[in-house]
């Protein structure tokens, strides 16, 4: 996403807009890629239908920017002998940071203004993460915590790739430098030596590359790691520009309108269901890369001739800005509009054409030509960090803004506790429009947590290894291990006080996204079966008396390879045997179902109408506690606690009982709300066999 490029046939040479001497000819084909990038990019952030795999643009701008970083340091080498570090970064601090900290500021504003405070904290953080250019790891990190399982897209999101391109910068430049300073060592020619260092890049990404997207392909999409190989595809272009411009005249036409077809077919076929990059990138890779090195040979009848146009360098010079400005505008007016359709989304689009020109023309080229920051280095690298301390500050007072007043009350809010014994249709259960407070506050929400995110008891998808924790008396006679995903985990939070008050040894087995099951489940599926093994070996070395369980799965794969109920229910079935035939028995908590919405942002967003972050009563219908039944039917020594009726007491599913909100993310219950209902759990527990009281405390 770098400015325009100049070069000979032959030798690279380096940006006009970085302040270097031009060379022979205008590359306006590589501004016209940019034009391809950037349109593939935002017509399929805009929802248009057939734009399936538009996320290639991404991809295809990583072969730009390798090519064009590499070219502009090669052109230094090649006059100097050298490379100047402080320079590069220089260049670059003028070139980026003032455009990105000014949408940074915005989009902060933009957050604060329309989106509900229960993001404020999570976005804030993104836009810190992403003026320090490290916001991909923090992506990355929340794509495999179940956690964040239903967190809606960070406006600043789109700041992923750019953290990607600037740490790759860390690291390429000093790698040149290191291979020019050790070619003049042994006396040996400048470049097998860079290749050396590129080949030392590229392999070992592209190896990782294939086998993190194979194995947890959401966090692969994001880390620098598994995109370093693809812009060193653009740099191994710009290191063998005088072979590319000795390709016979025909020979380069076909390469480099092929390559702008894989491109095309890439973009319009691919779907978000390719585990991404591994070897799928290949195509729109290697596509760009051919367009640039055809361009070295042929103009006028390759695919120069229509990137070249005016219109596509137009766009392809304004690329930076509007894809800068597009994605917090598409986010915020999806937030505000409750949605946006494809033409909407593409309205929002042309929109963002207004501010990225502004940007563009007043700030990206007025700061990169201005004549004084040209002149010094150390202006325009105070100017990059001043932008960049601007956009933390930014992300930081978004985060401080975060309502952190404790509700009046909160100490004595009845939650469960307002119900009668049996909850079914109790008043104290309606659906209400309004209360006149509630605990957790919806900005605080996600964080009302069991205490076994905090102990850090939860193995992450993709891994299999048995993390535990321990609760309750350690010498207790009874020992209870809980044992599966989030859904029991969050009965933690009842099940400690039980386990303290009771004598009992508890002891936790979790793993995110993952049933206790023998059967294979979609998400994470072979890694959680062996998880479920490992477990299984743990329990049967020392036998616990009893196995507390519960999963949000339903369905698992079968002998056919579909998904389906019933494969799961043999999955249950068979686990729950095998605890059995170790002599414990097995207790079941049945799953609350999902409320189909994020609750506490509908709560956030609409607290004068509380009846519309209501549910229907039927959703339990296609819950897996109607799979958990199902399995556990006709099985001696399983037994199932049903405690819906407590959660859901109408035919309409209340946000919030008791003062106490109810969801604090996807289908998971709030902390204080499941604390509120260790009562009803002893008791429960009690006719289930494994005998419970509780005293509350104070």
């Amino acid at each position: 996403m770098d400015g325009p490029v100049m070069t000979s046939p032959a030798v690279p040479a380096g940006h006009a807009a970085e302040g270097e001497p031009r060379s022979s000819r205008f590359r306006g084909d590589i501004e016209g890629l940019r034009a391809v990038a950037v349109g593939l990019v935002l017509l399929y952030h805009a929802g248009l239908p057939f734009i399936h795999g538009g996320f290639v643009g991404v991809d295809v701008f990583f072969v730009i920017s390798g090519f064009l970083i590499t070219t502009q340091l090669l052109s230094e080498v090649d006059r100097t002998g050298t490379v100047s570090l402080v320079r590069f970064y220089a260049r670059r601090a003028k070139r980026l940071l003032p455009a990105a900290g000014v949408v940074l500021v915005v989009t902060a504003l933009l957050t604060w203004w329309f989106i509900p405070d229960t993001r404020w904290k999570e976005i804030g953080g993104d836009i810190a993460g992403s003026a320090l250019y490290v916001v991909n790891w923090r992506l990355a990190a929340r794509s495999v915590d179940y956690l964040a399982e239903d967190a809606q897209p960070s406006p600043v999101q789109h700041f992923w790739s750019l953290a990607v391109e600037e740490q790759y910068y860390l690291v390429w430049p000093l790698l040149i430098l290191l291979a020019v300073l050790a070619a003049k060592m042994i006396k040996n020619r400048t470049r097998p030596a860079l290749w050396t260092g590129l080949l030392l890049v590229m392999v070992p990404s592209f190896a990782w590359s294939l086998i993190e997207t194979a194995q947890t392909p959401a966090s692969a999409f994001f880390v620098t790691t598994t995109r370093m190989w693809e812009l060193g595809v653009g740099a191994a272009v710009a290191l063998a520009a005088g072979a590319c411009a000795r390709l016979p005249r025909m020979a380069a036409v076909v390469f480099g309108w092929a390559g702008l077809a894989a491109i095309a077919v890439s973009g319009l076929f691919y779907t978000e269901d390719i585990a991404w990059p591994g070897y799928a990138a290949a195509l729109p890779v290697i596509g760009a890369a051919a367009v640039i090195a055809a361009g070295f040979a042929v103009t006028r009848g390759g695919p120069a001739s229509l990137l070249g146009v005016r219109p596509m360098r137009w766009i392809g010079g304004l690329s930076y800005s509007l894809y800068l400005w597009h994605w917090p505008l598409i986010v915020v007016s999806t937030v505000y509009f409750d949605g946006l359709s494809s033409y909407e989304g593409l309205a929002v689009v042309a929109v963002s054409v207004v501010p990225a020109w502004l940007t563009y023309r007043t700030v990206e080229s007025g700061f990169r030509h201005s004549a004084a920051v040209s002149r010094s280095t150390r202006l325009a690298l105070s100017l990059g960090a001043n932008f960049t301390l601007i956009g933390v500050a930014a992300g930081i007072v978004l985060v401080l803004l975060v309502p952190a007043v404790e509700a009046p009350g909160a100490k004595t809010a009845l939650g469960a506790a307002a119900l009668r014994d049996d909850p079914r249709g109790d008043p104290a259960g309606a659906v209400v429009d309004r209360v006149d407070w509630m605990t957790p506050d919806p900005a605080r929400a996600t964080a009302d947590l069991p205490p076994t995110y905090a102990d850090k008891c939860h193995q992450q998808t993709g891994k299999s290894e048995v993390i535990t924790c321990r609760y309750g008396d350690p010498k207790g006679r009874i020992t209870v291990a809980v044992v599966g995903d989030s859904k029991i985990s969050q009965w933690v939070s009842a099940l400690q006080p039980l386990a303290e008050q009771n004598g009992w040894q508890l002891v936790t087995y979790l793993k995110s996204a993952c049933s206790f099951s023998t059967a294979v489940i979609e998400t994470d599926g072979p890694a959680c079966r062996a998880w479920g093994a490992n477990v299984l070996k743990r329990l049967q070395a020392d036998p616990p008396d009893w196995v507390v369980t519960s999963q949000v799965g339903t369905q698992a794969r079968d002998a056919d390879g579909k998904y389906t109920e019933a494969a799961m229910v043999a999955g249950l079935r068979d686990v729950w045997g095998r605890v059995r035939a170790m002599g414990s028995k097995v207790i079941v908590i049945a799953n609350n179902p999902h409320p189909g919405q994020n609750v506490y942002e509908c709560v956030a967003k609409n607290p004068d109408k509380l009846s519309a972050c209501s549910f229907d009563r039927k959703a339990y219908d296609s819950s897996s506690a109607v799979t958990q039944h199902t399995a556990a039917k006709g099985m001696k020594g399983v037994e199932v606690v049903d405690l819906f009726d407590a959660i859901c007491p109408a035919e309409r599913c209340p946000a919030v009982i008791g003062n106490v909100l109810m969801y604090r993310q996807g289908s998971h219950l709030t902390g204080t709300y499941i604390r509120s209902m260790t009562p009803r759990l002893a008791k429960a527990l009690t006719k289930a066999h494994l005998r419970a009281t509780y005293q509350k405390e104070g």
